[in-house]
């Protein structure tokens, strides 16, 4: 529907009907105005597969919803580093909601991963801004290509569970704009959700829904936002001042209360009718949307879903460690052991909102059975519902992995680990399980951990085992895609979207953690991720970026298109890519930026640009980037936006953060100069730093410098040593009251004449 009649439908509403708008019918619809023939859409909780509830509705996945796929979760997706495949998992979304009716789809979950603990780490891509934003992009254009809308969640910085509706997160302006708003910018800008989702917290002081200048300010002007903001269920405090901040929606539903609070608001002046109508236009803009999208012809083909979701799994499995090529393994060679609980009960998806009602669940050892791989048998070897050591299981599978070949063993977190509502209180596999891990070890040394979590674990058996897979939460139908990459039938592809640390105190988070009480403060600031890591020259167990593939790959011939650049300027750059081994594979080219000297602190280096690549053996091709002004710059409180610094930067090639193989440097030409403001307290290192500053300031310095003729304790040249770091204002104790206050006032009137 056009927006002339859509604000000709607003006019013609009674405040009443306008103020009903603004919350929700029951728990997933937004409400009709029958006498307009305003209709309404249904939601439904995402991100990784529908949780479609008619009766008995809740949030928090306590109640049974329609069957559905469980695609794999976003911490497994985002691993796979690959546009198309997310676009294809968002298409597939948007025609099963399509099938159902359903015009918003809750997802995708973009918060960055601040901690390993936080219990939602399972929904979210990434520890990257970029990264997240891209994934996040790609799946909105999936689901919306499909003429459905998502909801891009939860906005912002919801990085715990841990008081999520209370907590107050002090994040530094950088921070903030960098890392957390960052991945959600991005999004909004390429792919124009139609709803965002606002978040429980507190952000500085005061809740997001209640936020005018992240709602409106951030999301709407600057970035062009123009869908709705929806409440996250449960998260309104003041419901006019979150309407006037920029909150559309509340839900669930009000049972009128806030309605009537809204109107009242409207007739005592409170809050301005226009405001109420452009949040009304706004909604009925998403309404028709959905019903106008809405397309009966569409119906869901769930067995193939599932299949998409099984190949999604294997091109998003990391493979961390292959010593002695242990992988692939020979399905027609050896005793192969499978051990642990999760090879015949896979633990593929986390607790909460998102939790799905699956159609079919594929175990690793369907998946052997229906490949006919007759050389596998299995032990349970642990009871996951506790984390005491079952003697008889674990007995049962020492003994299967003696008398084998190969063990391969299912270990990871339990459910009750990973669920929303609760964060984790450690790094920490169960105990029974890296028992068995060792026990394992003593009498097999040919051995496979495969893992299933949501968020990275300690594993203090990495330097004893041969290999490691990681397949994250790869949904319902993970037990195939395992199968397919162990055995080789998928060469493993997916990149750790995330930094392994060796242990839980290393993660920058760590010191202040998820606060006290209801304050967090976010003291490691940018330093998020292998941004962290990187500054300190810290080792982890596994990088940002890492995984390894069944054959090799080479790098050669990184070309930039131009060597000087500027903010109107594309940088092109180019790099060639050959498989030199003897498997067709597929390899995820990383390109980072990093500033070689700034005033600012700045991360050591930063993801810009990343492209999944197919090469058959002995192919080559060429990967191309193009980088604008903004990959080059961060953002300065100073003028309040983002900013670069004239210099050189090194553009990075590698295959993970840790392994640059390729580097070319490019000098940026500013056309913008931060204009340094002078004061009396200007120290002179900043002053002389500024072309003309010291001219300024000759007639105090000369006098400053004077002194020293007069004392032999303080001579001329310990005084030069000291004034660098003195204020403006300082030489007047130091100079036998020869500088006065006037010739500092008039200093500073010099210094701020100065053309920069």
């Amino acid at each position: 529907m056009d927006k002339k009649r859509i604000k000709e439908l607003v006019g013609e509403m009674a405040l009443s009907e306008k103020a009903s708008l603004c919350s929700g019918e029951g728990f997933w619809h937004t409400k009709t105005v029958e006498h307009l023939g305003i209709p309404n859409f249904m939601m439904s909780d995402g991100p990784h597969g529908l949780r479609k509830q008619d009766m008995d509705a809740d949030h928090l996945g306590l109640n049974e919803s329609i069957k559905a796929v469980c695609f794999p979760t976003g911490c497994a997706t985002a691993t796979s580093f690959d546009r198309d495949l997310i676009k294809k998992l968002g298409q597939t979304l948007g025609e099963e909601c399509q099938s159902e009716n359903i015009g918003v789809i809750l997802g995708p979950a973009i918060n960055i991963k601040r901690s390993p603990l936080c219990g939602r780490n399972f929904e979210y891509y990434s520890e990257d801004p970029y990264l997240a934003s891209e994934t996040a992009a790609s799946y909105i254009d999936g689901v919306q290509s499909r003429g459905v809308g998502v909801s891009l969640k939860h906005f912002c910085a919801n990085n715990q569970e841990t008081r999520r509706m209370s907590v107050d997160e002090k994040i530094d302006e950088r921070a903030l704009h960098e890392i957390y708003l960052a991945a959600f910018e991005g999004a909004v800008r390429q792919s124009k959700p139609w709803t965002v989702m606002s978040s429980y917290n507190k952000l500085n002081g005061r809740y997001v829904g209640e936020n005018h200048d992240i709602l409106t300010k951030e999301l709407r002007d600057r970035w062009g936002f123009d869908g709705i903001v929806i409440s996250d269920w449960g998260a309104v405090g003041d419901r006019v001042e979150a309407l006037k901040a920029g909150l559309d929606v509340e839900m669930p539903a009000s049972r009128g209360v806030r309605d009537r609070y809204i109107e009242e608001s409207v007739r005592n002046k409170r809050l301005p009718e226009e405001v109420l109508d452009l949040c009304c236009e706004r909604i009925l803009d998403v309404v028709y949307r959905a019903v106008e999208g809405h397309d009966d012809s569409i119906k869901a083909d769930f067995m193939k879903d599932h299949e998409t979701a099984r190949e999604i799994a294997s091109e998003s499995m990391v493979l961390l460690k292959n010593d002695d090529s242990i992988l692939p393994l020979d399905e027609k060679k050896g005793r192969i052991a499978f051990i642990g609980k999760y090879a015949k009960s896979p633990r593929f998806q986390g607790g909460g909102s998102s939790h799905i009602n699956c159609i079919k669940i594929t175990s690793a050892l369907d998946a052997v059975s229906e490949y006919g791989i007759v050389n596998v048998r299995y032990a349970q070897g642990f009871d996951d519902e506790c984390d005491e050591v079952n003697g008889e299981m674990q007995a049962e599978a020492v003994a299967l992995a003696k008398e084998s070949d190969v063990a391969v063993i299912f270990a990871g977190l339990p459910d009750a680990f990973e669920t929303e509502g609760c964060d984790r209180s450690s790094m920490k596999m169960p105990d029974c399980q890296n028992r068995l891990i060792y026990e394992i070890l003593k009498v097999q040394k040919n051995v496979v951990v495969v893992l299933h979590n949501g968020s990275p674990v300690e594993m203090p058996w990495v330097n004893d085992v041969k290999g490691i897979v990681e397949t994250y939460l790869g949904g319902e139908a993970v037990g195939g895609a395992l199968v397919d990459v162990i055995f080789g039938k998928v060469n493993p592809s997916g990149r750790l979207a995330e930094t392994f640390p060796y242990q839980l105190e290393d993660n920058p988070s760590w010191l202040s953690g998820f606060g006290s009480g209801d304050e967090v403060t976010y003291s490691e600031g940018i330093f998020v991720g292998y941004r962290y890591y990187d500054k300190k020259k810290m080792k982890v167990m596994f990088p940002f970026g890492h995984g390894l593939s069944y054959t090799q790959f080479e790098y050669a011939n990184l070309t930039l298109s131009k060597s000087e650049i500027g903010a109107s300027d594309t940088l092109k750059v180019t790099v060639d890519v050959t498989n030199v081994g003897t498997r067709a594979g597929k390899e995820v080219v990383q390109l980072y930026v990093a500033d070689k000297e700034s005033t600012a602190i700045r991360p050591v280096k930063e993801l810009k640009g990343f492209e999944k690549v197919f090469l058959k053996p002995n192919e080559t091709k060429t990967v191309t980037f193009e980088l604008d002004w903004r990959v080059f710059a961060y953002y300065e409180p100073k003028i309040g936006d983002w900013y670069v610094e004239s210099g050189e930067f090194d553009i990075l090639i590698g295959k993970s953060s840790a392994d640059i193989v390729l580097t070319a440097t490019v000098e940026y030409e500013s056309e913008m100069k931060l204009r340094q403001e002078f004061t009396a307290d200007t120290v002179f290192e900043d002053i002389f730093k500024v072309p003309g500053g010291r001219e300024a300031v000759k007639a105090v310095v000369d006098k400053y410098l004077a002194q020293g003729e007069k004392c032999d304790t303080m001579p001329v040249e310990v005084l030069e040593s000291m004034i660098g770091w003195l204020p403006l204002h300082a030489t007047m104790s130091f100079s036998q009251k020869t500088i006065t206050l006037e010739d500092i006032r008039e200093a500073v009137e010099k210094l701020n004449e100065i053309e920069q």
